[in-house]
């Protein structure tokens, strides 16, 4: 059995610029984790983490072995 991915990485969105998934403009968010790998999640998995600042700090993404969403998290 696989064990599931972790990924960490960095992310500073500002409001106006997550504004552009409402707007049907972005779906995606792409990011470089912090061991160089590019990244690519939908855009609804970070917006619990949006505030009137934007969405801002390093983050801890898990996936499964078959690079399926487990959970997203803020690291502090």
């Amino acid at each position: 059995m696989f064990k599931n991915q972790i990924i960490h990485f960095s992310l500073s969105l500002s409001y106006d610029q997550y504004f552009k998934v409402y707007q049907g403009i972005a779906k995606n968010i792409s990011v470089v984790a912090d061991d160089g790998r590019r990244i690519m999640f939908s855009a609804g998995k970070i917006q619990p983490f949006l505030t009137k600042q934007g969405i801002h700090g390093h983050f801890q993404l898990e996936l499964t072995a078959e690079n399926k969403f487990v959970s997203l998290q803020r690291l502090k």
